[in-house]
């Protein structure tokens, strides 16, 4: 009877939404002792970063390739909080493969940061001398910090520092702007030189990369888990379609198609645009049409994946960058997913910012990806495919121009009881897991500090290493 009232006693909080802002903000919360109901309008969780039985091939696919790297402290600590920290692959080396198969790699060395990758650069094939030396310029001029107010973009930055054609396509139109998945002449500067030193130069621990080594939607399974052995739970196939704040009771009551869910506190988890779809069903209140002008500010970016199935391995290698062609990653999921025991191989390409191949049929991207495959890989040509799909995330991300910021609003919403939490509100980094999982654990601090109960929740940035000690 005493747990029973102690269960009542507790704040309740529904999270609407639940990808990994919304799991992470939920699963902070069950751990500092509030009742939780994670509510997901589809059937499983992760959002964008999520994984399902494709029926066109039948095999579990990821919607897209994620990646982390060991900058991404609030994702990791996520992971580590629901027990699957030990599904994630390392790596610290990168292989950049030029058609006709020339590899160059790069990695840390024994040399302090931000100089630990300068050896590989140094004697990497892909880049000319002139190359190495316009990098070199570019990352010297990013120890700077980059003043607040800049509106500069990244290109434009780019051209006033002298960059060479090698240095823009196989760098930052690849790399840079790959992880930031736009044009870099719609990057904002502060956001290039925020990848840059994070991943490059601040320690080679920030800049190793990680894969899950199992579906997503597996991988975030324990987060239910989670929230279930603490008295929390995980509603599935729940669309919220308004919202409604009793001020007399302090509490929201949120409709469904179903019963209406009742609670003391609401996060909206939800992508941008699914944020604004809400906002005429939510309660009049001084700063909702503020947050709604901001929410138009936003803008997506596609990421498309081609999934390939060859009757033999076509490559040792567990990742690749690919160079000068449309196809810009490869990640072989026989590697790094060994419990599928395939007799061949499976790999999945990954095609950032080109809203060009987004335009393309499904044959037509299919029929490209294999023949520029087989540029870099010549067992391509000798196998035989058995099966493709192509996955097309026309809202993978959101855009960081310069001004961006004034667009994303922090976890505090117009509403009383109400936060915010996103990857698109301000969370100082792009649009990625791990700005997604720092809104969560933001709006988890501020419900926690609105009841008297202030903790520490967000996990505190990576210490730069080496030189970077001195210089950040």
């Amino acid at each position: 009877m005493l747990d029973h009232l102690n269960q009542e006693s507790k704040n309740t909080v529904t999270v609407i939404g639940a990808g990994v802002a919304g799991m992470s903000a939920a699963c902070a919360l069950a751990e500092a002792g509030l009742r939780v109901q994670l509510a997901e309008r589809r059937g499983y969780l992760g959002g964008r970063a999520s994984s399902y039985l494709h029926p066109g091939v039948n095999e579990v696919i990821d919607n897209c390739q994620h990646v982390l790297f060991g900058c991404c402290t609030n994702l990791i600590g996520f992971y580590r909080r629901i027990g699957v920290a030990d599904r994630i692959h390392w790596t610290t080396e990168m292989t950049m493969i030029e058609p006709g198969g020339r590899r160059s790699s790069l990695g840390p060395s024994w040399l302090p940061a931000p100089l630990h990758g300068m050896p590989k650069l140094l004697f990497a094939h892909a880049f000319s001398v002139a190359d190495k030396i316009a990098l070199a310029r570019a990352f010297s001029a990013l120890m700077q910090p980059v003043p607040a107010d800049s509106t500069e973009t990244l290109g434009a930055w780019l051209k006033r520092h002298s960059q060479t054609q090698g240095a823009l396509n196989r760098f930052w139109r690849l790399v840079i702007a790959s992880a930031l998945n736009a044009d870099i002449d719609s990057i904002a500067l502060q956001y290039a030189a925020k990848v840059i030193r994070e991943l490059f130069m601040n320690s080679a621990e920030a800049g190793s990369m990680g894969m899950s080594t199992v579906p997503l939607s597996e991988l975030y399974a324990g987060a239910q888990a989670f929230l279930e052995q603490r008295g929390s739970s995980v509603l599935l196939n729940t669309n919220v379609d308004s919202a409604k704040w009793d001020e007399e009771s302090s509490q929201w009551t949120l409709g469904t198609r179903a019963d209406a869910l009742t609670s003391d506190f609401v996060v909206l988890a939800l992508p941008f645009e699914a944020t604004a779809k809400l906002l005429p069903k939510m309660p009049p209140a001084e700063g909702a049409d503020l947050l709604a002008r901001q929410l138009q500010c936003h803008e997506n970016w596609p990421i498309c994946s081609v999934h390939l199935w060859f009757d033999r391995e076509i490559t040792d290698l567990d990742h690749a960058v690919l160079l000068d062609r449309e196809i810009h990653w490869l990640y072989n999921k026989s590697r790094l997913q060994p419990w599928r025991k395939l007799t061949g191989s499976y790999v999945e390409l990954v095609i950032s910012a080109s809203r060009a191949f987004a335009a393309l049929t499904r044959e037509q991207a299919i029929e490209l990806a294999v023949k520029e495959l087989g540029e870099f890989f010549p067992a391509v040509r000798e196998a035989h495919l058995e099966k493709a799909a192509l996955i097309k995330e026309m809202r993978a991300t959101f855009a960081v121009p310069p001004g961006i910021d004034a667009s994303r609003p922090t976890a505090l919403s117009p509403w009383p009881n109400c936060f915010l939490a996103g990857d698109w509100t301000a969370t100082g980094w792009p649009s990625t897991m791990e700005s997604g999982a720092r809104s969560g654990h933001l709006a988890a601090e501020a419900i926690c500090e609105s009841i008297g109960e202030a903790r520490s929740i967000l996990n505190p940035d990576l210490r730069p290493r080496g030189l970077m000690r001195l210089l950040a």
